[in-house]
């Protein structure tokens, strides 16, 4: 259905996490993958969906120079937020293992940020999820770590891994965007940009 109306666009999706693109794919559209580095640095005073927000506009950057007309540029930025503090992605498996530690017994918010790019205009939605974890043994947290070394991972930690099949009691929001990428918004927001057409 979306695939049919975005058939005149260029859809490019900036991102190297294979979740997001199995999630462009389950939603089937056609779309290319292009990466352009970028140090993901932003203001410190900056706090939960204003750090995603900036985050996915600043990976569409590289990108304005060469936006041709029809072009879609798709970006995203997650984070774990908690005690009002962001949750990157760990630098090592201590770091990994004091970030489950911390989360651990508690609930903390996923927010996410999804900016999508033309040639004339820039839309950013952003969404958030709770999800709360039961009391994780530290057996359980590194055998998690040892084992899936999430240090690719907001927060260190999936979902969809087996931390999530045995930690996690509750959530309270949108699940995909837990793995990686609020999906709906996704889809409601290519159709509107389609549609204006």
């Amino acid at each position: 259905m979306l695939k049919k109306i975005l058939k005149p666009y260029r859809l490019i999706l900036a991102s190297g996490s294979p979740r997001r693109h199995q999630f462009f794919k389950d939603l089937n559209l056609d779309f290319e993958v292009a990466q352009k580095p970028i140090e993901e640095i932003y203001p410190k005073h900056l706090e939960r969906e204003a750090i995603t927000d900036y985050l996915s506009k600043l990976k569409a950057e590289p990108f304005q120079n060469e936006l041709k007309e029809n072009t879609i540029i798709v970006t995203s930025d997650t984070i774990v937020w908690y005690k009002n503090e962001a949750l990157g992605k760990p630098k090592s498996p201590q770091d990994a293992f004091y970030m489950l530690k911390s989360l651990s017994d508690a609930t903390h918010e996923v927010i996410s940020s999804v900016c999508f790019t033309t040639p004339d205009k820039q839309i950013v939605v952003n969404t958030s999820t709770k999800v709360t974890f039961k009391t994780l043994s530290d057996r359980e947290i590194w055998f998690y770590i040892n084992n899936f070394k999430p240090f690719d991972k907001a927060g260190a930690y999936g979902i969809q891994e087996w931390i999530g099949s045995i930690g996690i009691t509750s959530i309270e929001g949108s699940y995909n965007n837990v793995v990686g990428l609020p999906t709906h918004l996704l889809y409601e927001t290519l159709n509107a940009i389609a549609k204006e057409k």
